[in-house]
């Protein structure tokens, strides 16, 4: 590396390869256990980031607009699929540099990398920082010679986004209706009231016609409107979760062995 890195300022910095590529963000930083420098950083990939791939620091720098590095996306996306808990074991750093073409870096006794080492990491061209024609080539041969298989299938990443499904809009309009409603009403009748003379003499009698007159009220309704508020409404939105079945078509790939007498066995 060109300078030595901080593995705080590390952290979730863009990673971008030689031809400008954006790997993804970093994820962790991997310490070597000799010299205690950032090594190796993983590269959280995927849809949803939920991948992390190793990639060497060998050669790398930093600017504005994230980490540098010098293999491509092509190495990163096919690199060994290794667990990212917090430490590499010799094996599997081994097994990283192989994959990448890099030398293995070697410590002197005071525990600082070997310069030879670091001149090989930092001064290449090629896909991981060196010559075309020395290491990337021997990583290349050894896994061409490498007897195993590598079966892949597709997998569907499902997520969720926010869209527009409609609008809905509160008015109010005027209706008619009738109304009864049940109101007491009171009026006057006549009745006649008759009181027995107990003491004849006492007013001149005779006999004539005679009338009186007594005038009659009654109550009656009178109807009378006013206007009141009786209700306010407003429109809210509220968040309903639901479980809704997805389905796709994903391929993958099978393994199937022939012998010589045309045999075929599937696994």
């Amino acid at each position: 590396m060109a300078k030595t890195m901080q593995p705080q300022e590390l952290i979730d910095s863009a990673v971008v390869d030689p031809t400008g590529n954006k790997l993804g963000k970093v994820g962790n930083v991997y310490l070597a256990d000799a010299t205690r420098q950032p090594e190796w950083i993983t590269v959280k990939t995927g849809l949803f980031g939920t991948k992390e791939s190793f990639v060497p620091l060998s050669g790398a720098h930093t600017d504005k607009e994230g980490v540098h590095v010098r293999v491509d996306k092509d190495a990163v996306t096919d690199a060994p699929r290794i667990e990212a808990d917090g430490h590499l074991s010799a094996e599997e750093s081994a097994q990283l540099y192989r994959h990448y073409g890099l030398p293995m870096p070697r410590t002197s006794p005071d525990g600082r990398m070997d310069d030879r080492a670091q001149g090989r990491g930092d001064t290449g061209r090629g896909k991981a920082g060196m010559d075309p024609g020395t290491h990337a080539d021997t990583g290349r041969r050894d896994r061409d010679t490498d007897p195993a298989m590598t079966r892949s299938e597709e997998r569907l990443n499902v997520g969720t986004e926010q869209v527009e499904t409609g609008h809905v809009r509160l008015r109010k309009y005027v209706v008619t209706e009738e109304q009864q409603v049940t109101v007491p009403v009171s009026h006057e009748e006549v009745r006649i009231e008759r009181e027995p003379i107990t003491k004849p003499g006492g007013e001149r009698a005779e006999i004539a016609e005679d009338e009186q007159e007594v005038v009659l009220h009654a109550e009656k309704p009178v109807v009378d409107k006013e206007t009141v508020a009786v209700e306010r409404a407003r429109l809210k939105t509220e968040t309903v979760t639901e479980d809704q079945t997805i389905s796709g078509k994903v391929r993958k790939e099978q393994f199937e062995v022939t012998d010589d007498e045309g045999k075929h066995r599937k696994s």
